[in-house]
């Protein structure tokens, strides 16, 4: 049986946590980033898919490869962060089903039913971006996450065989929190929760 989080702990990934706008000038370990994706990639999905794919962008020529694609408004803060994580799916993720999912032909069912591999697959690779955020947050990253961008010319520049396609990104690091406004209102339990 588990225990509950510490208050610190849930403090750290729900209470505390911000999508901060400026990161330090500080490097995110490959180590860092290889813990980031373990963690990730222990959070459930439908048959076990796990359909989301990432490619963790660092270098200078990459973000320059990425920065046309980006909202104005979200240009800067994505090319100043230590690493942005451009987060998509894979069209073909049912392919390893056989492997990740052995008890059950899951393969053949998306194979007969084409129309519901997108579907599948963004729902699923939205729930690992879930895990991602709270992972990031869990090894002491900031997380800024963004769908201001224009996924063909991601996935133009990125993925030109079509086989994996941008949902998202979110940039990491360590986040510089001193000049962020007050957090935004959230709803209240009587306007977003029923009880049965």
């Amino acid at each position: 049986m588990t225990i509950p989080l510490p208050a610190a702990t849930l403090a750290q990934l729900f209470y505390d946590a911000r999508t901060v706008q400026r990161f330090a000038d500080i490097p995110v370990s490959r180590e860092t980033l290889t813990q980031l994706y373990d963690l990730v990639r222990h959070g459930p999905t439908g048959f076990n898919a796990q359909p989301a794919r990432f490619v963790f962008v660092e270098s200078v020529d990459a973000k320059a490869l990425l920065a046309p694609a980006l909202s104005a408004r979200n240009r800067e803060r994505v090319l100043a962060a230590p690493v942005t994580v451009l987060i998509a799916w894979d069209s073909r993720f049912h392919e390893t089903l056989p492997r990740l999912f052995p008890g059950f032909d899951a393969r053949s069912f998306f194979d007969s039913h084409p129309a519901l591999i997108e579907s599948s697959a963004t729902s699923n690779a939205a729930l690992q971006t879930g895990y991602l955020i709270l992972a990031a947050r869990a090894l002491g990253l900031a997380v800024a996450p963004m769908s201001g961008l224009d996924t063909t010319a991601v996935d133009a520049a990125f993925f030109p065989d079509g086989r994996w396609r941008t949902l998202w990104i979110a940039s990491l690091g360590y986040g510089l929190a001193d000049d962020l406004p007050p957090r935004l209102p959230r709803l209240a339990e009587d306007e977003a929760v029923l009880f049965r």
